[in-house]
């Protein structure tokens, strides 16, 4: 049976017109946050600050769909599942849509005086951060369609594109001057974000587009160390304390999981699917040699 052609609003087939199940649950995952703001309503309203809130969720999410989006290339090598690529532009218009509510909403929270908007954005470092941030992912969705591709030219679009590096670290560091208190979440987010970094600036030194099991390994307890180091010197700053005081209380757990740990968890979890995964091939290649 031919396969249904596709219709460019019908984001949920393929290429080729097919319902796609990875589309469709890429979809729900984007759509998640909504749902979740909508089962939230009743709070939310009820809260001292509704519309503050949502500014906030809107901003988590872009820095959370933004992670996902540049997990894309490592997670479709290390699951050996190279579908995962068919998403990735999907994943960052998402991540635009996001932080495209992050702005408008700020903007109805200061009753859509635009004036007062603009000093906002231009006078407060962490406002002129996001706005940066803000303006390079507009950026990116504008130019994200094969059309753009062609007319920019395949060598500059990645160039172009490649200042999603610069981007993530700047919204990692918006995302730090928006929290007040406890920085255990941005501390985890940016532990997550080195690692996806890390792997690529590992495999380009290596030279190889797949990372070895120990490869990934090791990476995994230098974010870790990295990020456990980097929390004790933040907080070392902040609060004039010893970052070795700090570092103390990593084995505490019950004062709470520290983000390196967490970090080296999620880690670790990443080294097992590639282990299972590289059994699953090869256990696959002897079958086939064996028929």
């Amino acid at each position: 049976m031919t396969p249904k052609a596709k219709v460019p609003w019908q984001i949920w087939r393929d290429r080729r017109g097919r319902l796609s199940p990875l589309r469709i649950a890429t979809l729900a995952l984007l759509l998640f946050p909504l749902a979740k703001a909508l089962f939230d309503a009743g709070d939310i309203a009820h809260g001292a600050r509704p519309i503050n809130d949502l500014i906030h969720r809107a901003g988590f999410w872009t820095l959370v769909f933004l992670g996902v989006t540049l997990a894309v290339t490592p997670f479709r090598r290390i699951a050996r599942y190279g579908t995962l690529i068919d998403v990735r532009r999907m994943l960052g218009v998402g991540t635009f849509f996001y932080i495209a509510a992050h702005l408008v909403l700020y903007v109805a929270d200061l009753k859509y005086d635009l004036a007062k908007v603009a000093y906002e954005i231009t006078h407060r470092v962490y406002l002129i951060v996001g706005g940066i941030a803000w303006l390079g992912l507009a950026v990116l969705a504008a130019t994200s369609t094969d059309a753009m591709v062609k007319r920019i030219g395949g060598l500059r679009w990645r160039r172009l594109h490649q200042t999603i590096y610069l981007i993530a670290l700047l919204a990692l560091i918006h995302y730090f001057q928006q929290t007040k208190a406890d920085v255990t979440v941005p501390v985890f987010v940016a532990g997550v974000f080195t690692w996806l970094i890390g792997y690529r600036v590992l495999a380009w030194w290596q030279d190889s587009s797949e990372l070895s099991t120990l490869s990934l390994l090791a990476l995994s307890v230098v974010v870790a160390l990295l990020t456990f180091a980097g929390e004790a010197i933040g907080i070392g700053i902040a609060f004039n304390v010893s970052p070795l005081r700090v570092l103390d209380t990593a084995f505490d757990f019950d004062a709470g999981i520290r983000p390196g740990w967490q970090v080296l968890v999620a880690g670790l979890a990443v080294v097992l699917v590639d282990t299972v995964r590289a059994r699953w091939n090869s256990r696959k290649l002897r079958t086939v040699a064996a028929e």
